[in-house]
């Protein structure tokens, strides 16, 4: 992980869009900072794409993608995509959504997941079901420090263990073990997206767009995108980490990202 400061202005001029997780990647502490959220809008304003790729459940999402500068947002690790349609003969500003699975998939595997909830809550004492769960549509997040006291990494891991034997995928994030059913991650769900609402074939041209993002299940991501930015916070999973980002910021989280996205556009000037 190569300092940002030392990324050559070339590189990061030839940018033509951002896709980010949120938690403590644009968020600091759990907060979403205003020099964050400006950074977002700056970057839009400067003509490349935003779009975050989270954790964070389909309720959240619809916000987001209503409200925030972006032009899309995918959720639920790459369950869906939500977006504002542009297209005036289709109903211009109607926000839309694609599911990666229909809608009787994701009804038995919301059944299947009730069976993992109720494992992990015995299994593991102290993790907790996570507070945005009820705003969810595909995936069950367990906290184990967004809102309970952090428990340690062996225990995390037990909670991961719990949703692999169920046949689950796994991800650990900042805050929560996200956990599904389902052959999709953020890397896939953001190739079929970027595809399909932007015509952009990202096998071809990954080294034309960032992704930056702080834990573990962004690693397929940081392994796919040339240009990877890891926000300071990293640092910390590093010894978790399949695939590590290319470059990484001097300043933890939303600062971080501040910091990217600053280096984008003063390289575009």
């Amino acid at each position: 992980m190569t300092p940002l400061s030392e990324c050559p202005k070339a590189t990061l001029a030839a940018i033509k869009g951002v896709l980010t997780d949120i938690d403590e990647t644009v968020s600091t502490d759990g907060r979403l900072t205003p020099e964050a959220y400006a950074a977002l809008a700056a970057l839009r304003q400067a003509g490349l794409l935003v779009i975050p790729v989270t954790g964070r459940p389909a309720g959240w999402c619809d916000m987001i993608a209503r409200f925030w500068p972006v032009d899309a947002v995918v959720g639920e690790n790459g369950a869906f995509w939500m977006w504002h349609d542009k297209n005036a003969a289709t109903g211009a500003h109607k926000l839309r959504t694609r599911f990666i699975q229909s809608d009787a998939e994701r009804a038995e595997d919301r059944r299947r997941l009730e069976a993992v909830r109720r494992d992990v809550l015995r299994e593991v004492p102290g993790c907790a079901i996570a507070s945005d769960q009820p705003y969810r549509l595909a995936d069950l997040a367990v906290d184990f420090c967004e809102d309970v006291p952090a428990l340690p990494a062996e225990d995390v891991g037990r909670i991961v263990e719990v949703f692999e034997r169920h046949g689950a995928t796994a991800k650990i994030s900042s805050i929560h073990v996200n956990g599904w059913f389902g052959a999709y991650d953020k890397l896939t769900t953001s190739k079929t997206m970027m595809a399909e609402l932007f015509g952009v074939d990202l096998a071809r041209d990954a080294a034309a767009y960032v992704f930056s993002g702080d834990s573990p299940n962004d690693s397929p991501m940081f392994g796919f995108f040339p240009n990877a930015v890891g926000v300071a916070n990293v640092a910390g999973f590093a010894d978790r980490l399949a695939h590590k980002p290319r470059w990484i910021t001097g300043a933890r989280s939303g600062a971080g990202f501040v910091e990217l996205a600053n280096a984008l556009i003063h390289a575009r000037r």
